[in-house]
């Protein structure tokens, strides 16, 4: 099993979501979270007074699928979350040792 955490824009966000259902993924967590990579942000004025804002908003899209559809489900985030543009986000891609469906107690793939 593979977990796939992808850190993206937020307006893309939709187009994400119906990237993976379009592809057969049930489920995913999305979460709000502040960050930076190379960009390191942008300053901004507010009422005459310049001020650097370092922490970007973005979308973290998790998922966790068989090892043989993580292939298929980069390439389908990569294709909704691209803008061409710097900020586009990340994707890292880990394996997973084992889960567990806490309703019956279902471990491994058959949880998912």
């Amino acid at each position: 099993m593979k977990k796939i955490e992808a850190i993206i824009q937020p307006h893309k966000l939709d187009e994400v979501k119906e990237a993976l259902i379009g592809i057969g993924v049930s489920g995913m967590t999305i979460s709000e979270v502040r960050g930076h990579g190379r960009q390191k942000g942008h300053t901004e004025v507010y009422r005459g007074a310049e001020y650097k804002v370092d922490l970007l908003p973005k979308v973290k899209v998790e998922v966790v699928v068989s090892a043989a559809s993580a292939g298929p489900v980069v390439e389908a985030l990569t294709a909704a979350a691209r803008s061409g543009k710097i900020g586009d986000g990340k994707i890292f891609v880990s394996t997973i040792e084992d889960a567990v469906r806490i309703r019956n107690g279902e471990h491994g793939e058959s949880a998912l």
